[in-house]
C-alpha cells in the first residue's frame, strides 16, 4: 500500500463522517497515488458519540479505528497511527475538518518526485488561516520563536497537513507535543523537508481542544528540548553498497 492517511479525533462526532467522505473523494479518482490507500482514524480516548457514529463505516470496511483507552494527546496518537499503519507514506490530518483532504496528492507529488533530494516530509503552510483573531497571533509569535531557535525553514508548525515517510518518521525520538517539531526532527535526522501552501478551512462542528496560555507554556519547555536534541543530533541517511 502506498498511502496510510492518519487522522487523530477526540470528541469531534459531528466532524468525523464528513471527513472520511472527503478524504475518499480527495483520493479515490483514477488512484491517483497508485496501489491503493488506507484511512485510519485514532481516537485518543473520546467521550461522546465518535465511536458510535464510526461503527458503520467501520463494519463496511471503509476506515480502520483504533482506540487509546485515556486521552493520550495528539502526538501520540500520530504515532499510534502510524505504527498502526501498512502505507509507505503516511498523510496526517487534523480530525476538525479545517485541514482540506483535496491537499494531500499535490504534497505526495512533491515526494514522489524521485531523485536524492526528494523530501521525506512535507510540510503544509496554511495561505489563509480561518480562525481567531488571538490563535492567529499567537501562532505567529510562537512560529517566530521557534524559527529564531530550530531554524527549519517552517513558518507554520501547527498546520496538520503533512506527508511523510512511515520507516523515517518512526525512527524519530517520541515526546508529547513532537508533531509540531517534525520539520526540525526529519532535519536534524539528514533527511529533506519541503513545504506546500495549502487550504484552510473555519471551523464548522464541535468546539476547539486548545487553549492558547496553556499550549504556549508547555511549548516553551518542548522547544528547549528539541533545540538540545537538534545540537545533539548529527545524522545522516545510510547508503548500502551492492
Amino acid at each position: 500500500m502506498r498511502l496510510s492517511v492518519v487522522v487523530p479525533v477526540f470528541n469531534e462526532a459531528d466532524n468525523v463522517l464528513p471527513l472520511l467522505e472527503e478524504i475518499e473523494r480527495a483520493l479515490s479518482p483514477a488512484d491517483v497515488l497508485g496501489r491503493g490507500f488506507e484511512v485510519i482514524y485514532v481516537d485518543d480516548g473520546s467521550s461522546d458519540d465518535t465511536l458510535t457514529r464510526l461503527a458503520p463505516v467501520v463494519a463496511a470496511g471503509r476506515l480502520r479505528l483504533v482506540r487509546h483507552v485515556r486521552r493520550s494527546g495528539q502526538s501520540a496518537a500520530v504515532r499510534t497511527g502510524v505504527k498502526a499503519a501498512r502505507g509507505e507514506w503516511i498523510a496526517t490530518l487534523d480530525g476538525d475538518g479545517q485541514n482540506d483532504p483535496a491537499d494531500i496528492p499535490a504534497l505526495f507529488a512533491l515526494a514522489a518526485k524521485g531523485g536524492p533530494d526528494a523530501p521525506v516530509l512535507v510540510g503544509g503552510l496554511r495561505k489563509k488561516r480561518q480562525d481567531t483573531l488571538s490563535k492567529r497571533l499567537a501562532s505567529r509569535f510562537a512560529n517566530a520563536v521557534r524559527q529564531s531557535f530550530l531554524q527549519d525553514g517552517c513558518t507554520d508548525s501547527g498546520c496538520g497537513l503533512k506527508l511523510f515517510r512511515r520507516d523515517a518518521f518512526l525512527d524519530l525520538p517520541f515526546f508529547g507535543a513532537m508533531h509540531r517539531f517534525l520539520p526540525a526532527l526529519f532535519r536534524s535526522h539528514g533527511h529533506p523537508v519541503a513545504y506546500v501552501p495549502v487550504n484552510h478551512r473555519p471551523r464548522e462542528r464541535g468546539v476547539s481542544k486548545y487553549n492558547n496560555w496553556r499550549r504556549g507554556l508547555i511549548g516553551v519547555v518542548d522547544l528547549l528540548g528539541v533545540y538540545w536534541l537538534k545540537r545533539r543530533t548529527a545524522l545522516s541517511p545510510a547508503v548500502e553498497d551492492r
